[in-house]
This record gives structure tokens, sequence and C-alpha cells, in this order.
């Protein structure tokens, strides 16, 4: 099982970056797949959420209006387009795949993309 994170770097405020996710491995189109993260010396936060099939979304109130996820079953990738970043967004973002059978969980994690909002 890889989740390969790829888009991270430095942007100014209120400037935009779009984050990949590449996965395999797994059946990609049965999972849920989130965005976290964690910036220095705080806990890990999750970003949004994608349902297995895109129809649903879910946002941290944090990002809501500015961050969108979506996903490609085909390309087996999930995005996460942010816009108009805060300063306080800087973290890594890290990239989650999460499928719940009876009582069994599978829980996958990417190593995180580093992004820093700075001018």
């Amino acid at each position: 099982v890889q989740l390969v994170e790829s888009g991270g770097g430095l942007v100014q405020p209120g400037g935009s970056l779009r984050l990949s996710c590449a996965a395999s491995g797994f059946t990609f189109n049965s999972y849920v797949m989130s965005w976290y993260r964690q910036a220095p010396g705080k806990e890990r936060e999750l970003v949004g959420a994608i349902s297995s099939a895109g129809g649903s979304t879910n946002y941290a109130d944090s990002v809501k209006g500015r961050f969108t996820i979506s996903r490609d079953n085909v390309k087996n990738t999930v995005y996460l387009q942010m816009n108009s970043l805060k300063p306080e967004d800087t973290a890594v973002y890290y990239c989650n795949a999460r499928r719940y059978l009876g009582s069994t969980v599978n829980n996958y994690w990417g190593q995180g993309t580093q992004v820093t909002v700075s001018s």
C-alpha cells in the first residue's frame, strides 16, 4: 500500500496550491479519503474528507470556502485545492485512506508534504 503526496511548497498569503495524493496497493474506490495537517507543536487535525464515490465532502470550519477536495477513481488520486492561503495554513499535509468492514478498519497514511504560507 502506498499513498504519495505531492504539490506542497512555499506560497505567499492569498496564493493557491493543489496537493495530490496518488494511491496504490488497495481498492481506492472503496475508501474514504481525507486530508489532515499538522503544524509545529500542534496535534494533527482533519482538513476535510471525501466519500468513496466522491459524492460527499466535509471540511473543517477553518478551511470551508477556501479548500476543495476531489478525487479521480480512475487515476486513484485524491486532490486538495487550496485557495486564499493564510500563514496559519502552514503545516505538513497528510493523505489518509480509511475503510470500515464490520469491526475491521483499514487505515493508511502518506508520508506528508510541507506547505508553507509566508511572504
